[in-house]
């Protein structure tokens, strides 16, 4: 088990090492900080699945790594075998999870990736992949940091920032969305402070975001999903944050469960809403929110934690992961291309120039 050390860098989430991707164990945070390792793409398919790790950016980073490590598993058998061992390992990671459109954005990247070397022997197109695989994880590391000097403009000195959910280095390659926005903040210059909401059921933002909040030393406090209404009401929130798993053609936002109910509040109160956005989570296939499929997740997630179920026994259950939030209630999209303010199919488009 390794040990952390403070400091904004010390959150490696994924890592290659020793020919294998590592990736820290985020069910068992804060208990406990260590890394899983994996070595096939069926692995790292079960690692998502299970949310060892999460958020859009990094399920995409790792699903690289997957198609990668299969390749390099696969590079001493024949083309023929090789090609259906591929298939199979795109089959399972792109079964993994639905929602986060980054997973299906990697898998055709590597894909492509594959077919553009069908001429290289098949250790080449394993070196290939791999090199691939490291270019996204240190593209998404280059827009975290480039939303992040984007979207710290729109916070002032002294903000008090919601987010819910984790959308911070643990999401991501590193830096981060929406947490990433107030690293750069800070790094700036500004006192920013942070309102984690505990994000139920799977405890992410009481978890996660707190637990990295407080290694940084940036100021943070928790409160209960239930709460953040009531300081609004009182004016101890000046802006809302948070990241995204999937943005429709027209400006619709898919992001974790209760992101809906805090966007309709802060319209509510006045209070600006911004969704920290890299343009690879964008679908432009999906025409609008009631498109994004939304997955549903264990009954247990919402019955209990770990060892401790609260629930009466037999109770029925549902536990959607994600909800919508309608384009008009985003005050705007951050990208690594700048902001968008007031989302609409015409001005995301407008991100993608033909």
């Amino acid at each position: 088990m390794e040990q952390l050390t403070t400091g904004q860098q010390a959150v490696q989430t994924l890592k290659w090492l020793d020919g294998r991707l590592q990736m820290i164990d985020q069910r068992v945070l804060p208990a406990r900080f260590e890394y899983l390792s994996f070595s096939s793409a069926s692995e790292v398919a079960e690692g998502i699945r299970t949310m060892v790790v999460r958020g859009a950016p990094a399920i995409g980073c790792a699903a690289a790594y997957g198609i990668a490590l299969e390749a390099l598993a696969l590079r001493q058998l024949n083309r023929e075998a090789f090609a259906a061992g591929m298939e199979r390992g795109f089959a399972v990671l792109a079964a993994s999870r639905p929602t986060a459109v980054n997973l299906f954005w990697a898998l055709a990247r590597m894909r492509g990736v594959w077919q553009v070397g069908l001429h290289l022997s098949l250790t080449e197109i394993a070196a290939s992949l791999l090199h691939e695989a490291h270019e996204i994880a240190a593209e998404d590391v280059r827009i975290n940091r480039a939303m992040g000097v984007y979207g710290a403009a729109l916070l002032a000195d002294g903000a008090r920032v919601l987010t819910h959910c984790n959308a911070g280095a643990l999401a991501t390659a590193g830096h981060g969305t929406a947490l990433g926005v107030i690293r750069s903040a800070v790094e700036a210059g500004k006192q920013i402070s942070v309102i984690a909401d505990e994000t139920r059921p799977f405890l992410q933002g009481a978890r996660l975001t707190a637990w990295e909040m407080v290694q940084e030393k940036i100021p943070v406090t928790l409160i209960t999903d239930n709460m953040s209404g009531y300081l609004m009401s009182r004016g101890e929130i000046d802006a809302v944050v948070v990241g995204t798993d999937r943005v429709a053609a027209n400006g619709d936002v898919a992001n974790k469960i209760g992101t809906y109910m805090v966007s309709v509040l802060a319209q509510r109160h006045g209070i600006p809403f911004y969704v920290a956005c890299p343009l690879s989570t964008i679908d432009l296939t999906i025409p609008d929110g009631a498109a994004i499929p939304i997955e549903e997740r264990s009954p247990e997630e919402v019955t209990g934690f770990r060892d401790c179920q609260w629930a009466a026994p037999g109770v029925a259950v549902r536990n959607p992961a994600f909800d919508v939030t309608p384009a008009e209630l985003v005050t705007a999209l951050i990208t690594e291309k700048g902001v968008v303010m007031r989302p609409n199919r015409q001005s995301i488009a407008a991100l993608f120039p033909i």
